[in-house]
């Protein structure tokens, strides 16, 4: 159930940010910028790394000053700041250190104790003391009802277990849970204090899908106004009304979605140049005239009035745009055998901690698979042992012939060597033909001449996982396996690393939580619960929509066991004659399932032997230049794709 606040509707301007200028080490990060946030306006900040998103959030919660320019927040308004890392020495629990949100809360309920005994012990009941005593307790009473003081536990809970925790998590100790997990408690107390406006930098970073869908509709009824730094388009296009461009050191306010910001931009900045052309040939049109005839008396006036035009005119500006991006594809893929994992039986877990138990799993040459569910599912868990990093508790974990791993860790980026320079973190892995092209391979990272002399520790987030990424690139593999890969990416970073994944040739699999980023880059989805995992054909978009009529079938199923359970009344004979129909038809429904299922796996045995006979053409020579080879193994895709459509229509 979704919990939505109660709070005052505001008219009045929240933020007015007027002629702001931010100098870091001689760079100026913001000129003069102005503008103003409005109440319930949802604004996405959107720029490159280091463009000065999170820096701007900063400004608005008062962690930092500018060089220049007035911050104003209207009185009595209060923000709640969400950073991109936090700084974590806890020594509480999630309950405990969640109900600190309610500081005021806590105060106001103090004071009423206090209050409280205070009368108890006076006589004194017509002084004119005890009557002020009297208004101060139920000034104290009214305004902890007005801010909910009598569902603070019930909220909390909501909250704890919609960001994902589970009740039994509420008393342990903070310390025990990762960086992500401490990162959604800051968050859950930022909702629970319900500032009149909420700066959000990175919010959905540590955050799995569920939990994601569940933030955005919590957003979507909060009264006041949002500012939020993201990479994740379809968040931000679902969450925000206006989104906020910062480039060389401006910005520029599009009223509207991230999705039609892009198509806006396009478009604003085309008709610019469009202005700018027809203006600069005006400009040589009147500058040939007046070169023409400078010297003729009888066009002395026509002359002079074409320079005075050149003078007024105002020159047509065209927004600048910032064109570096990341360049890279993966190495080819090296031939390896048909099957590249399989595990039998597995039970996964740390020391008494068992995670995925009795797991089977089989990934094909050329599958391409995204690994989703909750955080704590077991989804890295898996990954490490594939690679090796975790022996399984029993189980067996068997690798294909000459499968050879590419692996990108969800730390992957706090794995680097701190103290090592951009430079000497890729020298030092780099062998053979790669060592003279490490410069243009971290050149096609963004990393220039001067940065690739920098200590890994200095670097931004999104500067380590380009590092990292950079890192994949020095040895081919043909089994590429990607943990949370788009943490601290821009959207062009995304971007490009997505279309480097469409042209991978090898197998892959894919763990993330991004939406858009995993729309059509697999062809499975296995979803990881209750340390079982259960596969979904299809893409992302697919297996949401599945979760979408599964959730809606739970409620149908649901409310007719209630109102079975209510009525206790023998079924008539229509009603058991419609049962019997309805049991026929899921057997006939069931039979053909399997039908198709049994199709299936003896069309792709057969897709098997072509592909055997293809990987030794010398030995079928005459098969493949006729292309008898080829036309076969087209004919049986096509085959198998329209039996695994028309299996998965009848499975929904």
């Amino acid at each position: 159930m979704l919990w939505i606040q109660k709070k005052t509707v505001f008219l009045l301007p929240m933020i007015t940010v007027n002629r702001l200028s931010v100098n870091f080490t001689g760079d100026c990060l913001f000129q003069n910028v102005s503008f103003v946030v409005g109440n319930r306006d949802r604004i996405g900040l959107v720029g490159k790394n280091g463009a000065g998103k999170s820096t701007l959030l900063k400004i608005l919660h008062g962690l930092l000053h500018p060089e220049s320019g007035d911050i104003i927040i209207t009185s009595g308004f209060k923000t709640g700041y969400l950073p991109q890392e936090i700084v974590s020495d806890y020594t509480t629990t999630v309950w405990e250190e969640t109900m600190r949100a309610f500081s005021e809360h806590n105060l106001l309920q103090q004071k009423i104790v206090q209050l409280t005994q205070t009368l108890e012990n006076r006589t004194d009941w017509e002084s004119e003391e005890y009557s002020l005593l009297s208004q101060q307790l139920a000034d104290a009473n009214e305004r902890l009802h007005h801010i909910g003081g009598a569902a603070i536990e019930g909220d909390t809970e909501k909250v704890l277990c919609g960001l994902g925790f589970k009740r039994e998590d509420f008393d342990r100790p903070l310390q025990t849970f990762s960086n992500g997990w401490q990162m959604r408690v800051s968050l859950a107390k930022i909702l629970l204090q319900n500032p009149e406006i909420i700066l959000l930098d990175e919010p959905t970073n540590h955050l799995d899908i569920e939990s994601i869908q569940w933030l955005e509709e919590y957003l979507a009824n909060f009264a006041g106004s949002l500012i939020l730094v993201s990479h994740d388009r379809t968040f931000l296009d679902r969450v925000t009304s206006r989104t906020i461009e910062i480039t060389f050191g401006n910005i520029i306010d599009y009223k509207c979605s991230y999705s039609q910001y892009v198509q806006q931009r396009l478009e604003r900045i085309e008709s610019q140049q469009s202005a700018y052309d027809n203006q600069q040939k005006q400009i040589a049109d009147i500058e040939r005239f007046v070169e023409r005839f400078r010297y003729k008396a009888t066009k002395s006036k026509q002359v002079q009035s074409k320079i005075k035009m050149l003078n007024k005119m105002g020159l047509v500006q065209v927004d600048e745009v910032d064109k570096s991006a990341i360049f890279f594809r993966f190495p080819p893929a090296p031939h390896s055998g048909r099957v590249m994992v399989e595990l039998k039986q597995v039970d996964l877990g740390y020391d008494s901690l068992n995670v995925l138990k009795q797991i089977d799993f089989h990934l094909e040459r050329g599958d391409r698979v995204a690994f989703v569910g909750k955080n704590g599912e077991g989804k890295s868990t898996m990954v490490k042992a594939i690679v090796g990093e975790l022996t399984p508790q029993s189980g067996k974990i068997i690798l294909g012939h000459q499968v050879v791993i590419g692996y990108y860790a969800q730390n992957q980026a706090t794995l680097l060597n701190p103290d090592k320079t951009v430079f000497e973190t890729i020298d030092d892995i780099a062998v053979g033909d790669v060592r003279p092209k490490i410069r243009a391979i971290l050149g096609s990272f963004l990393f220039s001449s001067e940065d690739i002399e920098k200590r890994v520790k200095v670097l931004s987030g999104g500067e380590k996982s380009r590092l990292a990424l950079a890192k994949l690139l020095l040895s081919p593999f043909n089994l590429l396996i990607l943990d949370e890969p788009t943490n601290h990416l821009d959207m062009q970073s995304k971007d490009v690393l997505k279309n480097a994944l469409l042209q991978y040739e090898g197998s892959m699999i894919l763990v993330s939580h991004d939406r858009d980023f995993l729309q059509g880059l697999s062809e499975k989805v296995v979803e990881f619960k209750d340390k079982q995992i259960k596969t979904c054909l299809g893409d992302i978009s697919d297996f949401l929509e599945k979760k979408r009529l599964d959730s809606l079938h739970e409620l149908q199923k649901s409310a007719i066991k209630s109102m079975a359970s209510s009525t206790s009344t023998t079924p008539s004979k229509e009603q058991w004659e419609q049962k019997k129909e309805r049991e026929a038809q899921e057997r006939k429904k069931s039979n053909q399932i399997k039908k198709i299922e049994a199709e299936i796996a003896q069309l792709n045995e057969k897709l098997q032997i072509i592909e055997q006979k293809l990987a030794i053409p010398e030995q079928h020579a005459q098969e493949v230049e006729e292309g008898a080879l080829y036309r076969g193994y087209e004919e049986i895709k096509s085959a198998i794709e329209e039996l695994e459509e028309e299996w998965l229509t009848l499975m929904e």
